[in-house]
């Protein structure tokens, strides 16, 4: 077997297509999910830019919120709850 050279190799852990996780539904391993309480939002939109997935969306043809998260991308990591500064979001346990 002919060894690669370096620059043939495919990196490891690396993204090389920005945006790829978009086409691929990447929730079934969730364990936790986030849950926003609209009486607590101010919009302020800290979630929708801490957000290291596509899964909340900034949406207007909703009555509840202006920010709606799409639970087929959310990977459960809680980066928007923990950034909310008026805790309008909770992490709750998947059924």
């Amino acid at each position: 077997m002919d060894k690669l050279k370096m620059e043939e190799m495919v990196p490891g852990f690396v993204i090389t297509e920005p945006g790829s996780t978009v086409r691929v539904k990447t929730a079934d391993w969730r364990t936790f999910k986030p849950v926003i309480h609209y009486e607590k939002c101010t919009d302020c939109a800290i979630c929708w830019v801490f957000c290291p997935e596509p899964a909340i969306e900034v949406r207007t043809d909703v009555e509840k919120g202006k920010y709606v998260i799409n639970y087929d991308y959310c990977k459960g990591c809680g980066v928007c709850a923990h950034e909310c500064p008026t805790k309008a979001i909770e992490m709750v346990r998947e059924r």
